[in-house]
């Protein structure tokens, strides 16, 4: 048998932290060494959430890494301190699954560059349910027959960062797929600013953030007389736990950044 993966998860307390480690806690192929939170340090993590796992919080992430030697940490904190904890566990070795959106360009390409310097990966996934890689991969395909698209993503009200991940990873598949757009015969005039979205390349992406949901996506496509629709809907944070799990276990002995799940399926 081999021998367990060693993993920390940073951001513990959060809705995904929480669900991480309850789904990790019962994978006889894993064994979860650390948990990071920046709320309730030193407190037991089961007696704060009801679930059944020994260990106790601790805020101090490269402290941590010293002492338990992880083979990969999990990230689900937030856009400010994303960046951050991965730098730091980069370069003390450790893999990297990132489920936090809102890393830019310039910060992906230095943690690349730090994970390839030191020989191991770094995964930013921006959606681990599977459904969701296959909508973007379903998208890709229509895009070919159907250039006219739109994205509208609806998200719980606490998600910081908008557009998705999951919105920006599916415009840029389109991009590099769809062949060339005939240009619109009119210019159009938003009367309050901001009304048509923002946009990836020329797709525009509409973002919804209200309570009552998690994470939702529709992919629009506009055609003579036709439309098409391809959608994603997560009920429940339980839908990312299969995709949190496969990336764990493939990660160790990969090399670099990996951008999105499709690589891992």
């Amino acid at each position: 048998m081999s021998t367990p993966i060693k993993v920390i998860v940073v951001g513990a307390l959060g809705k995904m932290g929480r669900e991480t480690v309850k789904a990790l806690s019962s994978r006889p192929d894993m064994v979860l060494t650390g948990l990071v939170d920046v709320i309730h340090p030193g407190a037991s993590f089961a007696e704060l959430t009801g679930i059944d796992c020994d260990l106790v919080l601790e805020n101090d992430l490269q402290g941590l890494i010293d002492r338990v030697k992880p083979d990969v940490m999990v990230d689900f904190t937030n856009p400010l301190a994303v960046f951050n904890n991965t730098h730091l566990a980069l370069a003390s070795g450790v893999n990297c699954v990132i489920g936090t959106t809102g890393l830019n360009e310039v910060e992906l390409s230095q943690l690349e560059q730090l994970a390839q310097a030191n020989g191991i990966a770094v995964a930013v996934i921006p959606n681990f349910a599977i459904g969701a890689v296959l909508m973007m991969k379903f998208a890709q395909e229509a895009a070919r027959y159907l250039p006219e698209v739109e994205i509208i993503e609806t998200h719980h009200d606490q998600k910081m960062d908008a557009p998705s991940g999951t919105a920006i990873k599916t415009a840029e598949l389109i991009n590099a797929r769809r062949g060339l757009k005939p240009p619109k015969n009119i210019h159009e005039l938003e009367k309050i600013a901001g009304c048509r979205g923002g946009k990836v390349g020329d797709i525009h992406i509409h973002s919804v953030r209200l309570p009552g949901f998690i994470a939702h996506q529709e992919v629009v496509f506009g055609g003579p007389g036709q439309s098409l629709t391809i959608r994603h809907d997560s009920y429940d944070r339980v839908s990312f736990m299969p995709g949190v799990i496969m990336v764990v276990q493939k990660i160790v002995g990969l090399k670099g950044l990996i951008y999105g799940m499709d690589a891992f399926l």
